[in-house]
């Protein structure tokens, strides 16, 4: 197996000879000292802001931080792991502490591919990595075959999403240790489940970051984000911190891929794009198994998608697709408010358009912003693009957090459900989604303070005009009980209802496994075509070399004539024969050599 450590630019580093180099860029500081064992010890500067230290004969486990010139205590920025949240000592660790039970695991290919979102600290009751082992046979006998994770560096607080981390390496210290991290993957492979991290490289979290005091040129003040001033991806310091993390946390814990958030985020202006060196190193320093590597990008883009003649990614696999969410949402509920304004008119031709073709929008005019958004997308293939009817975005980003159920009712949801799934695009469903989850998925932190105020306030007025709440409906993302108020509830797939819809989604993942999965392995650019369009209704087909598969859907309240779709049905809604009454879908499949 390769190796599982990786030799970081910044951070505590075990060398060769058991010593362990302490290293850290302080452009900001005149003097660093390394406060280890209850001693203080003076950094060395080694120019262009770099200061070092090697110690001899340290345990893992050490505690350790950095002491500035005013006497300020900081965590190392690059820390493998936190003793008390981000504000305490950092830890010293061994990147091959860990023995791997499932050395030989050697990845899934990506057309395989059924995405399942969770989140740590809500997925069990005790939110923790090791909690979560015990969910992991429930998941692979329900038919995904990835887990992605959302964020885990360490943030601010004990709960929270986890998109304001501000300590890059280190697994946040309330969900366990890294080595139950790695215990968490390796026990995922060991059942064929893929493991994915979501990890945030265009911003840093408000509480913990000690980065612009120890190097203001970190940032670039006049480059902002929403989040504040932009990352200085064009700083060589800056730049390694930014680019060795995604290649850290694939080569010491294992992983399969990595969801970059908010790419649109990232402005470098060097002459190779952070982004693209970061997709080139990946591919070139870990090739023993295949590396899935997804990105989020409100511009509808695909230059970051290339494909090679045999259908291999060079860069990235795949693109998390708003546009499908935002249509079917408007489709299933008439909600019409922010960036669904965007898709009010005829959702189900831009649906169509979408499944046919990637994106909805394609360079036209977004009502919402005035602009042109999108390039054509019909140059790639169905596998380029990760759909979703739910995820922790669209759930979590309204002011009570209500899943599609609680807005369109089960039948609507379970056919949108059985169009996610049987599509040839690539399928994410959001933890509980598979067995009807109701519970609420709210936005949640745990700050403090005037922080804790702003945040709230923020929030508040986020939704004022437009979702139909008074501010004071809005649940205080500080209130611990909007984070309890967020776990799954277990004993909902033990209930009648669950269990019906758990069998639903186990059903339509079997199907798509025996039906759309070998489609894939050769699918290539301009397969989609649009059949037909009505209010409330769509009839899409693909064409690829192994065989034609169709799909029609409707929700109107009058029953749709079917149009002609070749094949046999290999899956269809109750009372969906001639015609497809409310709520229903059919899909269909045409292999090639059928007579």
């Amino acid at each position: 197996m390769e190796s599982r450590s990786f030799l970081k630019s910044w951070g505590a580093e075990y060398l060769d000879d058991g010593a362990v180099r302490f290293r850290m860029w302080a452009t900001g500081q005149e003097t660093v000292a390394l406060r280890i064992g209850g001693e203080d010890r003076a950094m060395q500067a080694s120019g262009d802001g770099w200061f070092e230290l090697r110690v001899p004969q340290v345990l893992p486990g050490a505690e350790y931080n950095y002491v500035l010139a005013d006497g300020t205590v900081v965590p190392d920025p690059a820390s493998r792991a936190q003793t008390a949240g981000v504000d305490g000592p950092s830890r010293v660790c061994d990147p091959q502490s860990y023995q791997w039970q499932h050395p030989q695991w050697r990845g899934r290919p990506w057309r395989e591919t059924v995405v399942y979102e969770m989140h740590f600290g809500t997925f069990t009751p005790e939110g923790t990595f090791r909690s979560a082992i015990e969910k992991l046979p429930y998941l692979a006998d329900l038919g995904v075959t990835m887990l992605e994770v959302l964020p885990v560096s360490q943030f601010g607080g004990q709960r929270g999403w986890g998109y304001d981390g501000v300590l890059l390496y280190a697994p946040h210290s309330a969900y366990g240790t890294p080595d139950d991290f790695k215990a968490f993957i390796d026990a995922a492979h060991g059942l064929g489940l893929s493991v994915v991290l979501d990890i945030v490289l265009n911003h840093f979290g408000p509480e913990g970051n000690y980065l612009p005091l120890l190097s203001p040129d970190f940032f670039h003040e006049a480059r902002l984000t929403p989040w504040g001033a932009g990352i200085a991806y064009d700083v060589d310091a800056a730049r390694r911190y930014i680019i060795e993390a995604p290649l850290y946390w694939l080569k010491e814990f294992n992983l399969d891929g990595l969801r970059f958030d908010a790419i649109d985020q990232i402005e470098d202006v060097s002459e190779k794009h952070a982004l693209i060196e970061i997709a080139e190193r990946i591919r070139a320093e870990i090739t023993s198994r295949p590396l899935h590597l997804t990105t989020e990008d409100s511009r509808n883009v695909i230059f970051l998608h290339p494909r090679e003649e045999d259908g291999s990614t060079p860069l990235f696999t795949g693109e998390w697709n708003d546009d499908f969410h935002n249509a079917i949402h408007v489709f299933a509920t008439g909600e019409t408010h922010a960036y669904y304004q965007d898709f009010a008119r005829q959702p189900e031709k831009l649906i169509a358009r979408v499944l046919a073709e990637g994106f909805a929008y394609q360079g036209e005019v977004s009502p919402q912003s005035g602009e042109k958004r999108g390039v054509g997308s019909r140059g790639q293939p169905p596998v380029a693009f990760v759909d979703f009817i739910q995820n922790h975005d669209q759930v979590g980003n309204r002011a009570h957090g209500e899943r599609l159920v609680s807005l369109a009712g089960v039948e609507r949801t379970q056919a949108l459900l059985a169009t996610l799934l049987l599509s040839p695009h690539i399928p994410l469903l959001f933890m509980g989604e598979e067995y009807g989850e109701t519970h609420p998925f709210l936005f949640f932190t745990d700050f403090h303070g005037s922080l804790a105020k702003a945040v709230r306030d923020g929030r508040a007025k986020e939704f004022e005009g437009h979702s139909g709440y008074d501010g004071e409906s809005v649940p205080d993302p500080n209130a611990e009980t909007t984070f309890t108020m967020s776990k799954l509830d277990w004993n909902k797939p033990e209930s009648e209802a669950g269990k019906r819809w758990l069998a639903l989604t186990k059903t339509l993942l079997a199907l798509r496994h025996q039906h759309i999965v070998p489609l894939l392995a050769d699918a290539g650019c301009n397969s989609g075509h649009i059949v037909d369009t009505a209010e409330g209704f769509f009839a899409v087909s693909w064409t690829f070399p192994q065989g034609t598969l169709s799909m029609a859907l409707n929700i109107n309240d009058e029953p749709q004539a079917l149009p002609d779709l070749p094949g046999e049905v290999i899956f269809a809604s109750p009372n969906a024969t001639q015609a497809l009454p409310q709520n229903s879908v059919i899909v269909r499949l045409a292999p090639r050599d059928a007579k």
